[in-house]
């Protein structure tokens, strides 16, 4: 009975250790996430600014993986050499150490002064980032005071046969503590929580530091096979690139090490004899000491990675998403610019289409019809696994910057295949009866269907660069372009009706066609105005809801008012 009570208040105590760890880094996230994205992408110009950054924006996380899956993102997207991604790697590792640094002291007590801050900061603050810093707090004092209690678990039944029967035979295999302690750190999550374990163990002399070491390079071990993992496996092999480089620079460390681990722990333990102290400096030394040694190799092992693991695009299905990371889903800021990249993908596939169209006016090939239809299935698809991926992203994760950007992405992903259908269903029909009856266009007609198709493909990257920026210039000057289409369709009638009373049209069947096109143009145009446009002019309060005015002006004229003996109403 007193071994079960043993294991059950080790448990909840280390999953409160876990618990404390996860609200500091969602904490954290939520507060500074698009800020420190931003800051690491700013930073990724070369290895030694990137490491620096890392090892930065790690110690403010307080998890490598997020700072890796955000790395990952840019150099899967081609945004940034592999080089500098692989030294942001470098930095993070060395940067989830810090924590474990300042926690290797004893600062326990402060514990309930950080959760009582921290709650005050959580409930009271109506600023969403004072609020989610009150959760970090809180997620410290978690930690503190489950150390706490940990050792005096530790304490209470450390000379219990049966808690010396367990550690004796994870001591005796110094390999098996290794992998015990990888596999521990890929379920937690966290290598910070289990260095913090060991720590423990290692402090009240529950194990050597020859054991403390091989736990600890497992933890280091464990923290590298998460995004190799839990990736998207089916992708691209290159988007792997950046994590496998990371857990093969960290195997190659552990493996060096290992070998030379009993000189190690003589130097070590004379320079310092606290065992937490032990384990915590031992922690940060060999980050430092791998990053150190591999930095000057990183263009070498760049060029070996990209031979090993080449850029393989699947032409076969193009309505496989490229982006869509079900890891990054931890990470709400990267989950969302992933899925953001993705909708791009929507773009350069309607700009076909719509490139297509333009073709397909004077075209006889009925197969190029055929072949627009099946892109408007791509676009479906796509759009239909980005709001699966949107929409599975914890909520509660979300800050309130995130809810907004989640909606903004669903929105423009949307307009895109709405605008998509508008062509499948609307104007290739059109065009398709064009072909069966052989109508031909006018040579005025013509040309004014390209002049819209080539603006609307125009407006689409216009749509597409305001999705990014959300700048307020650009909504105004995209939503300005709804003018145009409508005074295009206005005119448009006018002159095709001048042109059909004239008899510059063969048929009246040839003008209705043209007019359906137009309306159609100016339909998938709206789709674009109000999928990115009209939310920020809405937020920045720019945006009227009707374009009727409050007060109905109507003009009499005056030799009409006179004769009926009223005044004019101006």
């Amino acid at each position: 009975m007193t071994i079960i009570i043993a294991i059950v208040a080790l448990a909840g105590h280390i999953a409160l250790l876990l618990w404390g760890t996860r609200m500091v880094q969602t904490g954290i996230q939520r507060a500074f996430g698009p800020s420190l994205r931003s800051f690491l992408g700013r930073a990724l110009s070369n290895r030694f600014k990137a490491f620096l950054a890392g090892l930065g924006v790690t110690a403010i996380l307080q998890s490598s993986t997020a700072t890796g899956l955000m790395a990952s993102g840019f150099a899967a997207g081609g945004l940034v050499d592999l080089v500098p991604a692989l030294a942001v790697m470098l930095g993070a590792n060395v940067g989830t150490t810090l924590i474990v640094q300042v926690l290797s002291f004893d600062i326990a007590a402060v514990s309930p002064a950080l959760i009582l801050f921290g709650v005050v900061m959580f409930r009271r603050a109506h600023n969403p980032q004072v609020h989610d810093l009150g959760r970090v707090f809180i997620g410290i004092g978690f930690m503190l005071l489950a150390l706490h209690q940990l050792l005096a678990v530790l304490t209470d039944y450390a000379d219990t046969s049966a808690f010396e029967a367990v550690l004796s035979a994870i001591s005796t295999t110094p390999v098996l503590s290794l992998i015990l302690a990888a596999i521990l750190t890929w379920a937690a999550h966290s290598s910070v929580a289990v260095v913090l374990l060991v720590m423990s163990l290692s402090s009240k002399g529950l194990m050597d530091p020859y054991q403390a070491f091989a736990l600890t390079l497992g933890a280091n071990l464990g923290t590298a096979i998460n995004p190799v993992v839990e990736g998207n496996i089916a992708g691209d092999l290159s988007a792997k690139r950046l994590p496998l480089g990371n857990l093969a620079t960290r195997v190659a460390g552990i493996g060096i090490v290992f070998a030379a681990l009993s000189p190690i722990v003589a130097w070590m333990t004379a320079i310092d004899t606290d065992g937490a102290r032990i384990v915590a400096n031992f922690h940060t030394a060999f980050n430092l000491i791998v990053a150190v040694a591999v930095m000057p190799f990183l263009g070498p092992f760049a060029n070996l990675l990209v031979r090993l693991l080449p850029q393989k695009i699947d032409a076969t299905d193009p309505g496989l998403p490229r982006y869509l990371d079900a890891s990054a889903k931890e990470t709400p800021v990267v989950a969302l610019q992933a899925a953001a990249r993705e909708v791009l993908r929507l773009v350069d596939i309607l700009g076909e289409m719509l490139k297509g169209t333009k073709a397909a006016l004077t075209s006889n090939d009925r197969r190029a019809l055929s072949a627009l239809r099946r892109m408007d299935t791509i676009l479906d698809r796509l759009n239909t696994a980005v709001k699966q991926y949107l929409t599975s992203i914890d909520p509660d994760e979300l800050s309130e910057t995130d809810r907004h950007r989640l909606d903004e992405i669903l929105l423009f992903s949307t307009g895109l295949e709405h605008a998509g259908d508008v062509l499948d269903q609307n104007v290739l029909p059109h065009l398709a009866k064009r072909l069966r009856r052989g109508i031909k266009f006018s040579r005025d007609g013509q040309r004014e269907l390209s002049d819209l198709i080539d603006r609307l493909s125009t407006n689409l990257r216009t749509a597409s660069a305001l999705f990014m920026s959300q700048d307020e210039r650009v909504a105004r000057m995209l939503a300005d372009e709804k003018i145009v289409f409508r005074k295009a369709e206005r005119e448009g009638m006018s002159d095709h009706f001048k042109r059909l009373r004239q008899g510059d049209i063969d048929t009246a069947e040839t003008s209705s066609l043209h007019l359906d096109l137009l309306r159609d143009f100016k339909h998938i145009n709206s789709h674009l105005v109000a999928a990115t446009a009209y939310p920020v002019l809405e937020r920045k309060g720019e945006l009227l809801q009707s374009r009727t005015s409050r007060q109905l002006h109507v003009e009499i004229p005056s030799s009409i008012a006179d004769e009926r003996h009223v005044s004019p109403i101006s």
